[in-house]
């Protein structure tokens, strides 16, 4: 099967600043919660750190001749808040320079910049105070972003407040095995919510300073797969969509929150916390979606014991995601199936109709065990048939009459992969961590060929 894409359709890569900046202590930046988790014994993988990473910050010129090298239509990348605004005092300008030389010479190149505001690396100095749990941080936010857009939005067209509010709130307040690594009921509960108001106050303030900007968020979203008729795995499958997805798209693309949300949670919370203006604030008109793809969800109820309310963490929700016998997982653990990618995509298209703007797919990728040969490649055929897969999974959602504009592959070179630190790789370029070299792999050479082409075959 041959999936051709549109004349204008982009092809881009994606990175974060944490994962690949490195430079943590340098020209005004202060620690995030990400600095303080990752130099916590026991939190990260081998006590890895992003102090380095992959030195983006110094071989940023490097690495978008890989870009131009590449053929890219654009390249997303993140802004650390804590580089630019690190806590409630003065703007730090050497850390907005940075980002004024690197979207100048991205520009230079050819390639578009497009810049996320948010991805998980909040100021530790807001943590302090309390975090996404405290509705000022959702205040502090908005005004990170405006001074963000005023500098840069001369230049920056496309603006993506948050990415995955998910692993912002429930991987980082919930479950713990992401920053702040916090256990919580309703404090989860309000960092998502907090986070989502942080969003909309952020698209209002982009948009005054830059008129002609195009403001999206990206979700990581679940394609959820019922995996019997059982009466209690139809039922995870509903909490595997409201946890999932439900309380984030609900809210951004039709202004409320699910039923379903009220009645799970009522034992840690009233949700009075909500203010009553919030979710009109919270569903800001969007120009675009960005959505994050990897992985199905295959909800298997699992009898649990209900503790004291006080101690239920907002992700305990009585069910794990089944895995077949037998079936390929990456190296992550996640199992791979592309025609669920099709299939969300259609979701999201059947759930919210006329209400769901143009989509970008912002996120896509596989971690693999890549092999560095005798004659330093990586032929990483594993990763070119996961991305082909996809690709043609996206080609065939549009084909069903889903508005997707765009695809960025995750990620542009191998990097810090948070808790896992850098054992996982998902990068179309190698990078040897001891000596910071940079090797374009196998999938490199091929992603280029399809950006050239704009065909998967």
């Amino acid at each position: 099967m041959i999936a051709q894409f549109p004349a204008d359709f982009i092809f881009g890569a994606a990175t974060a600043s944490y994962q690949v900046e490195g430079a943590a202590a340098e020209d005004g930046r202060t620690p995030s919660i990400w600095d303080t988790f990752s130099h916590t014994p026991g939190k990260v993988f081998r006590g890895q750190t992003g102090d380095v990473a992959c030195d983006h910050y110094h071989r940023y010129g490097e690495d978008i001749a890989l870009m131009k090298q590449l053929g890219l239509d654009s390249y997303r990348f993140s802004l650390a808040w804590p580089r630019i605004k690190p806590d409630d005092g003065p703007v730090n300008a050497a850390g907005l320079a940075f980002y004024d030389k690197l979207v100048d010479e991205l520009l230079a190149a050819g390639i578009d910049p497009a810049v996320t505001l948010y991805h998980w690396d909040l100021p530790q100095a807001l943590e302090d105070k309390g975090g996404w749990r405290e509705r000022d941080t959702a205040e502090r936010f908005a005004e990170y972003a405006a001074v963000a857009a005023q500098h840069l939005g001369d230049r920056v067209k496309r603006w993506i407040t948050l990415n995955e509010p998910f692993c912002s709130s429930i991987l980082g307040y919930a479950d713990g095995v992401h920053a702040p690594g916090a256990q919580e009921g309703e404090g989860a509960l309000k960092a998502a919510h907090h986070l989502l108001l942080g969003h909309g106050l952020a698209a209002q303030r982009i948009r005054s300073a830059v008129p002609d900007a195009q403001v999206g968020i990206t979700l990581n979203l679940a394609s959820v797969q019922q995996v019997s008729d059982e009466p209690a795995d139809v039922e995870a499958a509903h909490r595997s969509l409201l946890i999932g997805n439900l309380i984030f798209t609900d809210p951004v693309l039709a202004g409320k929150y699910p039923e379903l949300g009220k009645e799970v949670w009522a034992p840690i919370t009233d949700f009075s916390w909500i203010g009553d203006t919030d979710l009109a604030t919270i569903a800001q008109p969007l120009d675009f979606l960005g959505v994050n793809y990897y992985f199905p969800s295959r909800p298997k109820a699992v009898a649990h014991n209900e503790p004291d309310s006080g101690k239920r963490v907002a992700s305990d929700l009585g069910f794990e995601s089944l895995i077949h016998d037998g079936e390929y997982l990456t190296e992550m653990g996640w199992p791979v199936d592309a025609s669920a990618f099709t299939d969300l995509l259609i979701w999201l298209r059947d759930t919210y109709g006329d209400a769901l703007p143009p989509i970008y797919i912002t996120e896509n990728g596989i971690a693999c065990p890549d092999v560095v040969g005798d004659d330093g490649r990586v032929d990483d055929q594993d990763r070119i048939r996961y991305v082909g897969d996809h690709l043609t999974a996206v080609s065939a959602a549009m084909d069903k009459g889903v508005d997707v504009r765009g695809y960025f592959v995750w990620s542009l070179m191998d990097n810090f992969e948070w808790a896992r630190g850098y054992q996982p790789r998902f990068g179309v370029v190698h990078v040897d961590y001891d000596t910071l070299k940079r090797t374009p792999k196998a999938s490199f050479d091929w992603f280029r060929n399809v950006i050239a082409t704009h065909e998967v075959s």
